[in-house]
């Protein structure tokens, strides 16, 4: 989801108590090698033990920060000796379950691993070390009229949105992850470095190793480069916002938009009950209804003929006028309060735990699951806002749940499984970006069937004593 809160950073403190038993022969022999990058201080622990999720935080026994990939290549080489798990850490920003220790073992943080390696700027890409964030990279690129343009919101790790498949809000038009990560530097289970992929655009030699590693969630191996493709920045960005009177003129108006082939950039669907959230927490003025967030790209003139084209079709579906959003700090304030879309929701309801699951349905089923699924959230009395990335027919609930509440918790499982199960049935997938984690695990049988088996042995294969990222995808 694109509205996850981010982690701060984290940093070894070696003034923290050790709450490990003193003379474990993996931790010594990775003090050996780290130094004071080992951590295993409580506070460092249990800040690497738990994700953006409502999950229950499980620490590891230590967190190794790496600086490069030989190093992560030593540290998997003896992890592998001693039979204990890796768990590859980014910023945190994950939303099913990924980074909990499961099984116990070492946290491997790729943080550090901030180096921009190279920009090829005629050629329109890049190589990064894992850690480097989406926004450091932008700023990296700002000068050079290209920009990378996947944005799950979150100010994630290049490696972890690799590791989970991300995509957001530019999806519809640029794509997700998987479409533009062109070759990934990665160590194995048993701490070989391979890399795969490459620069050129296209290649028909062998198996596609790169797209196996993308949305793996660090089951298969810990990403330490990642190659990227890159786009020229647009001459024109233009936003506009437009309000409905009923949930399904607002999602009939994307599905004609993209039936239409008009390439809009950015299609977000926000329903009256998230409205009224950003309304409150981002101080905006806008009608308390069903509501469309866009942007065009392109020349002055084809975005406007973009905007135009948009706006007749929702006018047909009982949109409002468009209000507009042409300077750039207008429309960074816009899409900020879609980012923090999930602070709005927990403000809603002070003290509670966000639960963000989201599906993904072909898109011409996309009003159908939609609307069943707010009605099944209005006849649970659950609090669940909907947003999505309704352009490639993606959307998210955000419970918003009493922590003190088994009965409010029991509501919300039954809605998010009644549809998952409805959006399965359509066509289409448990988790549109999200990925499977721990909490996913369970539908993955009912969406791929005898598929799964292939993916067990594909684990095994690499990681034959499951001790990549354990208890995430799939079990062993």
């Amino acid at each position: 989801m694109a509205n996850a809160a981010p982690r701060p950073a984290a940093s070894p403190d070696s003034n923290l108590p050790d709450s490990n038993l003193p003379g474990d022969p993996l931790i010594e022999a990775l003090r050996a090698l780290l130094g004071e990058r080992l951590s295993t201080a409580r506070a460092v622990r249990e800040h690497h033990g738990k994700d953006s999720s409502f999950h229950a935080m499980e620490a590891p026994d230590a967190v190794a920060f790496a600086e490069s990939t030989e190093e992560v290549s030593a540290i998997v080489k003896l992890c592998a000796e001693h039979g204990r798990p890796v768990i590859p850490f980014g910023t945190g920003t994950s939303l099913e379950g990924q980074v909990q220790a499961t099984k116990g073992g070492i946290c491997i943080d790729v943080s550090a691993m901030q180096q921009i390696l190279e920009v090829n700027e005629s050629d329109l890409d890049c190589r990064v070390q894992a850690g480097v964030t989406r926004k450091a990279l932008n700023t990296h690129l700002r000068d050079t009229g290209l920009f990378f343009p996947i944005d799950p919101g979150a100010d994630a790790s290049l490696g972890g949105m690799a590791a989970t498949s991300a995509s957001g809000t530019n999806a519809v038009r640029y794509g997700t992850m998987r479409d533009n990560v062109m070759g990934l530097t990665v160590v194995l289970a048993d701490g070989r470095v391979i890399r795969t992929g490459g620069r050129a655009r296209k290649s028909s030699a062998g198996y596609d190793l790169t797209r196996l590693f993308v949305g793996s969630e660090g089951t298969l191996g810990v990403i330490t480069e990642v190659q990227l493709r890159l786009f020229g920045i647009p001459e024109a960005m233009t936003a506009a916002v437009c309000s409905f009177e009923t949930l399904s003129g607002a999602v009939d108006t994307v599905i004609l938009t993209i039936q239409s082939g008009i390439p809009v950039a950015r299609i977000e669907l926000l329903d009256e009950h998230q409205i009224d959230a950003v309304n409150r927490y981002a101080k905006l003025d806008l009608p308390v209804k069903p509501t469309l967030f866009f942007e065009f790209h392109g020349t002055e003139s084809w975005a406007r003929e973009q905007a135009e084209m948009v706006g007749e079709i929702a006018e047909g579906y009982g949109g409002s006028n468009f209000e507009w959003a042409t300077k750039q700090e207008d429309r960074n304030r816009l899409w900020q309060a879609r980012h923090n879309a999930w602070y709005a929701n927990l403000a809603l309801k002070p003290g509670a735990m966000g639960w963000a699951t989201d599906v993904c349905v072909p898109i011409s089923r996309l009003a159908e699951c939609i609307l069943e699924t707010r009605k099944d959230i209005d006849e649970s009395g659950v609090l669940a806002p909907i947003v999505g990335h309704v352009g490639d027919g993606n959307f998210h609930l955000t419970f918003v749940l009493d922590p003190n509440d088994p009965d409010d918790m029991k509501k919300a499982e039954g809605v998010n499984e009644r549809m998952v199960m409805r959006a399965l049935a359509m066509g289409g997938t448990c988790t549109g970006e999200h990925g499977v984690g721990s909490s996913k695990m369970k539908f993955l049988q009912a969406e791929h069937g005898d598929s799964v088996s292939v993916m067990r042995q594909v684990k095994l294969a690499l990681d034959p004593q499951n001790l990549m990222n354990p208890g995430k995808i799939l079990t062993v």
